[in-house]
């Protein structure tokens, strides 16, 4: 059962990777492990069923585009014209997708974990988009105003004291998961509404649902999970942020497991990316080349992500320079072979305390900058 990492699904929205490239830490840290473990480029992956994506397309000029283009010319454009990512790019509805999360949605229909049923939900009163059991602002249109309505909805109603996230469900040494993260788990409602209305996404009018989509953070699982059997990959491996694996660990619960493929997290924490204006100034201190400066953003730093969960500081960039600077110097010209095997096996474990050893880190760092995935600002984005 091989390993292979997939980012998360990233939202897409008006960025670029070069004007956000924290957007893109997830992307870097999985193609970083996944050349250590030689497993070959993996597709990156969108997440495309959004609310903002919603009101993106019914606001546009051009309304002779269609959604799923429109969507495809936003997240090409994220990318440099000659960096096209090498693995390709994955959506949350592309018919792969589409045909894995229907497959998996009937199969736990007929074995009665999922239900069509009758639900009380609340719509607004505006735009008729379905805000959920509680009552609240709408988050299509921001009408405040809401009216009861009584509809078929694919329902989840878990069993007493089910949990929805355990320490199994993360990949990392000895499956060390943030307390909190596993209280807020266990504090989602006991049903789980798992259809919504978007005018986007994996419809599930095939199993009588006309007008609903399959909850988007049930789709980015199934999104990995496409991305792990289409490379033969049985053990996929999630890069998520805490904040994201806090709002779609629920409901993503019943597709993380399909025909023996287990889904499992690995955390990373925030790059403060905005926070590098003097990081030019510590590389010609540190005599950091332009190539080795683009390797310690680009790949060092999201792999350093996984390692420091809770997010990196800019206080601490000056001394993570300082000791990539040291491991750069520190490289062999010929890595041992049973140095690059332990090295693997523990990427392939999840065990990412190497990142902060010198030697190490030296026989992981590739002899390349990381160019990949970079694009130029538009005028007046922000």
């Amino acid at each position: 059962m091989n390993v292979l990492y997939l980012n998360g699904p990233v939202q897409n929205g008006p960025f670029t990777i070069a004007g956000r490239p924290g957007k893109a830490a997830g992307i870097r840290a999985a193609e970083a492990l996944n050349t250590l473990l030689g497993t070959g480029p993996a597709p990156h992956l969108w997440n495309t069923v959004t609310l903002a994506g919603d009101q993106r397309h019914r606001d546009a000029p051009d309304q002779n585009t269609s959604r799923q283009e429109r969507e495809e010319r936003a997240i090409a454009a994220k990318y440099a014209s000659d960096a096209a990512p090498a693995g390709g790019i994955l959506t949350d509805t592309a018919p792969v997708v589409a045909a894995l999360a229907l497959e998996m949605t009937e199969r736990l229909l007929h074995d009665g974990v999922l239900s069509v049923r009758a639900a009380a939900v609340h719509l607004c009163a505006r735009c008729g988009h379905m805000t959920g059991a509680a009552v609240h602002g709408c988050r299509r249109c921001g009408h405040q105003e809401c009216r009861p309505h009584t509809r078929r909805l694919l329902v989840w109603d878990r069993p007493t004291a089910a949990p929805v996230l355990a320490r199994e469900d993360f990949h990392a040494h000895r499956a060390s998961a943030p307390r909190h993260l596993l209280t807020i788990a266990r504090n989602v409602p006991q049903r789980l509404i798992l259809s919504r209305t978007r005018d986007h996404g994996i419809s599930l009018g095939p199993l009588g649902l006309d007008g609903l989509v399959l909850d988007p953070r049930a789709g980015v699982h199934v999104t990995v999970l496409a991305a792990a059997a289409q490379a033969g990959a049985g053990q996929p491996v999630m890069t998520v942020t805490e904040n994201a694996a806090a709002n779609v660990a629920a409901y993503g619960a019943l597709y993380r497991r399909h025909d023996g493929t287990r889904l499992r997290y690995a955390l990373h924490g925030r790059i403060p990316y905005d926070d590098t204006a003097a990081l030019q100034q510590w590389c010609a201190v540190h005599r950091v080349s332009p190539q080795q400066r683009e390797l310690f953003l680009a790949w060092f730093l999201p792999l350093c992500s996984l390692h420091t969960r809770a997010g990196i500081a800019a206080a601490q960039l000056p001394g993570l320079l300082k000791f990539w600077r040291r491991a750069h110097l520190a490289r062999p010209n010929a890595p041992g072979s049973d140095a690059l095997a332990e090295l693997r096996r523990r990427v392939a474990a999840g065990d990412m305390r190497w990142v902060m050893d010198v030697r190490t880190l030296s026989l992981a760092i590739p002899e390349h900058p990381v160019t990949h995935g970079f694009a130029q600002e538009p005028e007046g984005a922000s």
